[in-house]
């Protein structure tokens, strides 16, 4: 069953891991995917590291990993911005010789004193070379509840977004969000303007006060005053940030489930146990017919 099928069929799941960095040993994440194994994802997607092609051999084994020894359909991440058509396409040809058939086809984030390669400025520009030149991928792509830092507006977002699924865009993954009523004017403003394609919700537990630091400056995506008020409380408590953290992302997948949300995307950051602990606490709700 392919992922598009799967989403008519349940609430997915699935979860986000990074790859060990080229100095380690690819192995030292075999641990990790062990432990995210017994959640069962429905994917686990891989990201591709900043700087492009020396990453690529990570991204793949690390997938060939998943696919193959752990048997979980994978998806790797391809970053369009700095490669050219040609390494896309070795990419996509090294992954279909792991029976990796599910990309993220995104832009990918600037790199300060690098010039692009050229081919791709845009993530509809990948998207459609993706599916032109090797339609056998399930495509996926990024969205922005809280609208992406450099559009104009949300109206300036939504119409590059409808363009990138207009070209062969199969769902969506958001942006880590921690407002999830930014997710449902958001995904009202999806409706209007027909883009149909299921919308997992990206859910990032955030557990110190340094990560959520950088991931906000990142990302520009907003703290509610709840998420605030937790954090200027247990900020020096590290063992009380790691609970109320997990336990504010359980409390946003269950009120996103209840309002039938296609699916749940995990950021991990690699770490399985807040993972596992997550999981155990909303599957009741995310497997409820």
């Amino acid at each position: 069953m392919s992922l598009t099928e799967l989403f008519n069929q349940k609430t997915v799941f699935s979860l986000e891991v990074f790859p060990p960095k080229k100095t380690a040993d690819k192995d030292t994440i075999l641990p990790t995917l062990e432990q995210l194994q017994s959640i069962n994802p429905d994917f686990i997607s891989v990201t591709l590291g900043a700087g492009g092609t020396d990453h690529y051999d990570r991204t793949v084994e690390v997938a060939n990993l998943i696919q193959n020894q752990l048997k979980i359909p994978a998806m790797a991440h391809v970053p369009g911005l700095y490669q050219t058509k040609q390494q896309v396409l070795d990419l996509l040809d090294q992954l279909s010789s792991i029976n990796v058939e599910n990309v993220l086809a995104l832009r990918g984030d600037h790199i300060p004193d690098k010039q692009p390669a050229g081919d791709f400025n845009h993530a509809n520009e990948l998207v459609a070379f993706i599916k032109e030149n090797r339609p056998n991928f399930s495509i996926a792509s990024a969205c922005y509840p809280n609208c992406h830092m450099e559009a104009t507006d949300f109206v300036d977002d939504i119409g590059n977004l409808k363009r990138k699924v207009d070209s062969g865009v199969d769902h969506l993954i958001t942006q880590l969000f921690f407002d999830n009523q930014a997710f449902y004017d958001f995904k009202e403003k999806t409706e209007i303007a027909g883009i149909n394609v299921p919308i997992e919700a990206g859910i990032m537990p955030c557990t110190n006060r340094n990560q959520i630091a950088r991931i906000t400056q990142l990302s520009g995506v907003p703290l509610p005053k709840k998420f605030r008020a937790i954090m200027d409380r247990y900020q020096d408590n590290k063992e009380a940030m790691r609970d109320a953290g997990i336990a504010y992302a359980v409390d946003q997948i269950i009120d996103l489930v209840s309002q039938g949300v296609a699916g749940i995307h995990l950021y991990t950051m690699n770490h399985p146990g807040i993972a596992k602990q997550i999981w155990q606490e909303t599957r009741a709700v995310i497997n409820a017919k």
